[in-house]
């Protein structure tokens, strides 16, 4: 019997390696519902998610007034809320009944109330109140509606301080009306928007849920035509480990590569995200990021045993992994055991390191713990990867 040497044993290896790289490509690309996964799914869905909010705030946020003063500073102080770009008024209501209907029918979404004292205790020198009813199923019906009436409030507070002064100088009133000086600058969210507060930690979950929907579903796809109902083909070529891992690996990263190009610089830039990043710096924050969702993607395979399962096992985790990433609920909030449990995840470091990156310029320094995380992360999914595979193979 013929000895193969060590030289040859690697040679075979390398070429047993693109061999699997070059079947999982052809198998990619002919089946339909992983093309789904990886080609159509990450071309539209940022830009679904990006055209859903793209006007960044709610504007002229439907509200009724119950005005009961019916003065001229009570409609000098609606005025001014109706010209705001906030809030927009639809109707003067008789009382409160009248208002809480249409609140209910859906006609607005809140209800600003007026005493009939207001104008009399300004006049008297007392303090008096507005009161806004908001419909709290939607946070940002709320904020825009809050906003509207503190700035007006504070603007007609500032007015009747000037008034009231008997001040000769225009200085003398900027400092009766602002005491304290005081000036609002968003910070690296210029407009206070939503889709630059939301949108790149939505992209960079795309990648990783498509990710674990195309493998699981090329998982159940190759159970399904194996006779032995196995997760490895009964070829030579896939006759070690590494060599499946590594070609089923390079395949995954080489289509991933250009899709990450897709969705994390061409989508930002096509409805004007905030998008700062250093361009060496995002690439190479990009590399352990792939790396570790395509291997914990193939350790996640192991629980797919046809092309359906995969739905039922993946999808509904999109949201909760938006709230454990710590963009859309605070992480400082969130409870021990959540802020742990998902660092199982990597797009719970990416999108925290993508969001810095982007979006507030920071260098692989200042991401660093997201950075190291993640290349553990490809180090840990990777030997889980080959486990699962080498199971497969005994």
């Amino acid at each position: 019997m013929k000895q193969i040497t060590f030289k040859q044993k690697v040679v075979q290896g390398i070429y047993d390696l693109f061999y699997v790289w070059k079947q999982e490509l052809r198998n990619l690309f002919r089946d339909q519902g992983v093309l789904i996964f990886f080609v159509l799914v990450p071309l539209t869905y940022p830009l679904i998610y990006s055209f859903i909010y793209t006007n960044e705030t709610v504007r002229e946020v439907p509200a009724v007034v119950v005005d009961n003063s019916r003065s001229s500073l009570s409609r000098e102080y609606l005025r001014k809320v109706d010209a705001s770009p906030e809030t927009s008024i639809v109707a003067h209501c008789a009382d409160m009944e009248e208002a809480r209907l249409m609140l209910k029918e859906r006609k607005a979404y809140g209800i600003i109330y007026i005493p009939s004292g207001f104008s009399d205790d300004i006049v008297r020198g007392k303090q008096t109140q507005v009161s806004i009813f908001c419909d709290m199923s939607g946070l940002l019906y709320y904020k825009a509606l809050l906003t509207a009436n503190t700035n007006v409030s504070l603007a007609m507070n500032a007015d009747i301080k000037m008034e009231r002064a008997g001040n000769t100088t225009a200085r003398q009133d900027e400092i009766t009306a602002y005491p304290i000086e005081y000036e609002d600058i968003a910070i690296f969210n210029p407009t206070n928007g939503f889709a630059a507060f939301l949108i790149p930690a939505v992209l960079i979950l795309i990648i990783q849920q498509t990710l674990l929907l195309g493998i699981g579903l090329a998982a159940g796809t190759a159970r399904e035509q194996n006779r032995f109902k196995g997760l490895i083909p009964d070829d030579p070529h896939y006759n070690g480990t590494l060599r499946i891992v590594m070609g089923k690996g390079l395949s995954y990263f080489m289509v991933y590569s250009l899709v990450a190009v897709y969705i994390l610089c061409v989508v930002p830039r096509l409805f004007s995200l905030n998008q700062i990043a250093i361009p060496s710096v995002l690439a190479l924050f990009a590399l352990p990021y792939l790396t570790a969702c395509i291997f914990f993607a193939m350790t996640a395979s192991i629980a797919i045993r046809n092309r359906e399962t995969c739905m039922l096992l993946f999808v509904f985790t999109s949201v909760p992994l938006l709230f454990l990433s710590g963009i859309s609920w605070p992480g400082a909030a969130m409870p021990e055991f959540w802020k742990y449990f998902s660092y199982i995840f990597p797009s719970t470091f990416g999108i925290n390191g993508y969001v810095r990156i982007n979006s507030m310029g920071a260098t692989l320094n200042e991401v660093a713990f997201e950075y190291q995380a993640l290349w553990i992360q490809t180090g840990i999914y990777f030997l889980t990867t080959c486990l699962v595979y080498q199971r497969k193979r005994g």
